[in-house]
C-alpha cells in the first residue's frame, strides 16, 4: 500500500516535472547564452554553467522549485575579472576556488548571512546590476563593429570601459542590427502587457524564446528580401559543433592553475563567492514564499550545493552559477513539483549543445542583447527608486548610494559602501530614540527605551547637566532591555551629585533585568545621606549610624534607617 501510494507520487510529480522542464529549458537557453555574452565569457561557457546548475545542483540542493545557472547579477564581475586577468583559463580558477569557499560557508552554517544585510542595500545591488546590464548590452543591441568581434577570445581583449564602449557605439551602428534588436526589445515589453493579470497556457510562453524567434525571423526575412544586409557570422551566436563525442569532450576548457599564486586570482574568488552565495540565498527565500506548498529549503546546503557545482563548471570551462529567480519563477508557474524539473532542464541544455549546436548559431547577439536589457530595466525600473524615495531618507540613501558606489568601483565594493551607510541610518534611529526627554516646568522624566548604547552618552549626560537647582527628576529604565555600563556610570554620577544641587532623583528600573546599577543607587533615592565614589569608581555612603553600633563597611541608606 505504501509502496504504491510512492509509485503513484513520482508519477504524479513527473506529469508536472516534465512540461515545466521544457518551460525551464526554453526560457534558459537564451539566458545562458545571453550572460556568457555580457559577461565577455565564450557563449559555450554559459551553457556549461546551465548545465551545472541544473543537474549537479539539482541533484544536491534541497530545494524543491529552485533552479540555477550563469546569472545576471554576477556579470559585471565576470566582465571586469576576464579583462583583468586577461585569461579565460585564469579566470576558471577563480570559479573553483569560489565553489571551494561557498561549500566551506556551507559548513560553517554561512547561510544566515543574507538576513544580516539591509533590504535597501540588496536591492540597490541588483538594481545596480541591471544598470550595468543595459549599459553593457547597448552596443550589442546596436550592433557595434566594435564590440563584436569574431571569436570569443577576442572579446576578452578588446572590450575595455562600459561607459566609454556605450557612448562610442552611436558611433557605429549596424542597421539591421539596431532593428532586429529594436524589435525583439519592443516585442518583449509588449509581451508582458499581454501576459499581464492573464492565466493559463500563455503565462507558460517564455518571452525569451519568442524574442529568439523574432531575431532569428527577421535576419532570415533580411537574407532572404535583401531589405537589409543579413548579419554575418560575427554577429550571431558561435557555438562549436562537434563531429564526434571526443570532439565534443575537446570543447571543454580547464583551469590555468599557474596562476594560484596571484593575489588578485584569491580577491576575486572572495568576491564571486560572497556575491553568488548572497544572490542565491535572496533567490531561495523568494522560491520558497512562491512553492505552493510553502516548503522551506536548508540554507546551508544550498551554499554547499552552489559550491560543488561552481566547483565542476569551473574544471570543465563554465561561469558562476547561482539560484536564478527568472528561471526558478518560471518553473513554479509552469507546474513543476520537484527537484526533477531542475534536472530534466540541465539535461536539455546539455543535449541542445550536443546534438543541434547547428540551430543555437542563427541567433542573433542583438535578440540576445535585447533580452538583457529587458532584464535590466526590470531590476532597475522607475517606479523601485520612486518606492524607495516614498520609504523615507533612511531607506532612499543606502539604496542609491549603493547603486552609485557599485557603478563607480565595483559590486563588492559598492555593496560594502551601501551597508556603511545602512549602518549609519541604524545607529542614527538608534540614537535618536533610546533616549526620551520631556519637561514640564521644574519635573524632568527621562526614559530609556529599548537598547541604550554608548552613543547616547553625550545627549544624556548633556541634558542630566542642564537640569536646574531645585527640580524634580524621573529616571525611568524599566522599559530598556540594554544600558551600557557607560550610560549608567553617567546616571550614578548624576545620583551622586544632585543633592549638591538640591535636586530630587528618582530611578526607576524593571525588576526582572539587572543593568548594573549599584543596590546603593537603587536603595536610595539620596535624601538621606551623601553617596561619593572613591577611587576605585566603587559607590560608597558618608553617612553613618550612631557612634554605640559598629560601623559597617557598606551602610544601608533605605529611607527606613533613620
Amino acid at each position: 500500500m505504501h509502496t504504491n501510494s510512492k509509485t503513484k507520487n513520482i508519477f504524479s510529480s513527473l506529469a508536472g516535472d516534465i512540461p515545466s522542464s521544457i518551460v525551464v529549458f526554453l526560457v534558459a537557453l537564451p539566458l545562458c547564452l545571453g550572460v556568457a555574452l555580457a559577461s565577455n565569457a565564450p557563449l559555450f561557457s554559459g551553457i556549461i554553467a546551465g548545465v551545472c546548475g541544473g543537474i549537479i545542483v539539482g541533484m544536491l540542493s534541497g530545494s524543491q522549485l529552485s533552479v540555477s545557472g550563469p546569472a545576471a547579477g554576477l556579470t559585471a564581475i565576470v566582465a571586469s575579472a576576464i579583462i583583468s586577468l586577461q585569461s579565460f583559463e585564469a579566470f576558471l580558477v577563480v570559479v573553483v576556488l569560489a565553489g571551494i569557499i561557498q561549500v566551506i560557508l556551507g559548513f560553517a552554517k554561512a547561510g544566515i548571512i543574507g538576513d544580516y544585510i539591509p533590504n535597501s542595500v540588496i536591492k540597490g545591488m541588483l538594481a545596480a546590476i541591471g544598470l550595468i546590464l543595459i549599459i553593457n548590452q547597448v552596443p550589442q543591441l546596436l550592433g557595434d563593429r566594435s564590440a563584436l568581434p569574431a571569436n570569443d577570445e577576442e572579446s576578452i581583449a578588446t572590450s575595455g570601459n562600459i561607459f566609454v564602449n556605450f557612448f562610442k557605439a552611436f558611433a557605429h551602428i549596424t542597421p539591421a542590427a539596431l532593428l532586429i534588436g529594436g524589435i525583439c526589445l519592443a516585442f518583449h515589453f509588449v509581451w508582458e502587457k499581454i501576459v499581464a493579470g492573464r492565466k493559463g497556457f500563455i503565462r507558460l510562453i517564455p518571452a525569451p524564446l519568442l524574442v529568439v524567434f523574432i531575431g532569428v525571423g527577421c535576419n532570415a526575412l533580411f537574407a532572404g528580401t535583401g531589405l537589409f544586409p543579413a548579419l554575418s557570422e560575427s554577429y550571431l551566436v558561435n557555438i562549436p559543433s562537434a563531429g564526434s563525442a571526443k570532439e565534443f569532450v575537446s570543447f571543454f576548457t580547464t583551469p590555468d592553475w599557474s596562476v594560484l599564486g596571484n593575489t588578485q586570482i584569491w580577491i576575486l574568488a572572495v568576491t564571486v563567492a560572497l556575491v553568488a552565495s548572497l544572490e542565491s540565498l535572496l533567490s531561495l527565500e523568494a522560491i520558497d514564499d512562491m512553492d505552493p506548498y510553502q516548503r522551506a529549503s536548508p540554507t546551508n546546503r544550498e551554499l554547499k550545493a552552489q559550491g560543488v557545482g561552481n566547483i565542476v563548471s569551473g574544471l570543465i570551462g563554465g561561469i558562476p552559477v547561482t539560484s536564478v529567480i527568472v528561471r526558478s519563477s518560471a518553473n513554479v508557474n509552469a507546474g513543476a513539483r520537484s527537484k526533477t524539473s531542475t534536472i530534466l532542464h540541465g539535461t536539455l541544455l546539455l543535449g541542445s549543445v550536443a546534438f543541434i549546436p547547428f540551430v543555437l548559431n542563427m541567433i542573433p547577439k542583438t535578440a540576445l542583447a535585447a533580452i538583457l536589457i529587458f532584464t535590466g530595466y526590470k531590476l532597475a525600473k522607475p517606479a523601485l527608486f520612486k518606492l524607495y524615495y516614498k520609504k523615507g531618507w533612511d531607506q532612499f540613501l543606502p539604496f542609491v548610494i549603493t547603486i552609485g558606489a557599485i557603478l563607480a568601483t565595483d559590486l563588492l565594493k559598492g555593496v560594502i559602501v551601501g551597508i556603511g551607510v545602512g549602518l549609519f541610518f541604524a545607529f542614527r534611529s538608534n540614537f535618536r530614540k533610546a533616549v526620551f526627554v520631556v519637561k514640564d516646568d521644574t519635573k524632568y522624566l527621562f526614559r530609556l527605551r529599548k537598547d541604550v548604547s554608548f552613543l547616547n552618552k553625550a545627549i544624556i549626560k548633556q541634558n542630566l547637566e542642564k537640569v536646574p537647582d531645585g527640580a524634580q527628576v524621573i529616571i525611568d529604565a524599566m522599559r530598556a532591555d540594554y544600558i551600557d555600563r557607560d550610560i549608567v556610570e553617567v546616571i550614578e554620577d548624576f545620583i551622586i551629585h544632585a543633592p549638591l544641587k538640591n535636586i530630587d532623583v528618582q530611578l526607576e528600573t524593571s525588576g526582572f533585568i539587572d543593568h548594573g546599577f549599584s543596590y546603593k543607587i537603587l536603595a536610595n533615592d539620596n535624601k538621606d545621606g551623601h553617596l561619593r565614589r572613591t577611587y576605585t569608581k566603587v559607590i560608597t555612603s558618608s553617612k553613618r549610624k550612631p557612634v554605640q553600633e559598629p560601623l559597617p563597611e557598606l551602610v544601608n541608606l533605605a529611607p527606613h534607617s533613620r
